[in-house]
């Protein structure tokens, strides 16, 4: 990893994966002028998906979600260079990587710091040929096995200590070689105990719960037992 460094301003970005010039690979306008835009996905703010020299990968400002966020858009309390949200991420990308669980590759993190606050941005892989769980269960349903093998990767996540404080079936992929993978790793982090995981699966599952009534996605209730097993429970 390298970090450049200036009075009020920190890029963390992987050098074997980002050959651009990583001062630069924040602003959208730097892959215009390249034709390298793929495209952009609308939610909280706009994520553009950029062509980078190794990889296909998503460009994301932090902004503030709430009823907060409507004042503050997307500054943030600075109170260190490595507890900023895009070092935060970056970092917990790269130990999940170790662990062994497939989430992104992060290609690149910056922090600008303005008195006593900061913005952020994160360049992370995209992953190739994905869809979340619900684009996939809106148009079929899945095997038994495959929610075995959801469980399987929260299991996994949980072993290595990690909590998903947003993890909902958007956040859940589904590659076209029929792998899973987790996304959007903002505000989580490691937590020691055991209390945690329980709730977390909890979250999961009204996730499951609330897109059969909001999309119509097809799932039953009991699929998530076969989630569970998966989970080891």
């Amino acid at each position: 990893m390298e970090l450049l460094a200036d009075n009020n301003i920190r890029v963390w970005f992987d050098e074997t994966l980002l050959k651009e010039d990583a001062l630069k690979s924040f602003d959208i306008a730097f892959w215009q002028d390249k034709d390298a835009v793929i495209g952009s996905a609308t939610g909280r703010g706009t994520t553009w998906f950029v062509k980078t020299e190794t990889v296909a990968a998503a460009l994301r400002h932090y902004r503030r979600g709430g009823l907060f966020g409507k004042l503050v858009s997307d500054s943030y309390f600075f109170t260190g260079w490595e507890s900023t949200r895009s070092a935060a991420e970056f970092n917990l990308l790269h130990y999940l990587r170790e662990q062994g669980i497939p989430v992104p590759r992060p290609l690149a993190a910056r922090a600008i710091k303005d008195g006593l606050t900061y913005q952020a941005d994160i360049l992370v892989e995209k992953i190739d040929g994905a869809n979340d769980l619900v684009d996939v269960l809106s148009a079929s349903p899945l095997t038994e096995d495959k929610y075995r093998d959801i469980g399987k990767l929260v299991r996994k996540l949980h072993d290595a200590g990690v909590c998903h404080t947003d993890l909902n079936i958007h956040n859940i992929l589904l590659d076209d070689k029929g792998a899973f993978w987790l996304i959007d790793f903002d505000k989580c982090g490691r937590r020691s105990g055991e209390g945690w995981k329980a709730a977390n699966l909890n979250r999961l599952q009204r996730s499951f719960r609330k897109e059969v009534g909001k999309r119509q996605i097809q799932w039953q209730e009991s699929d998530w037992q076969f989630l569970l097993q998966g989970y080891g429970h």
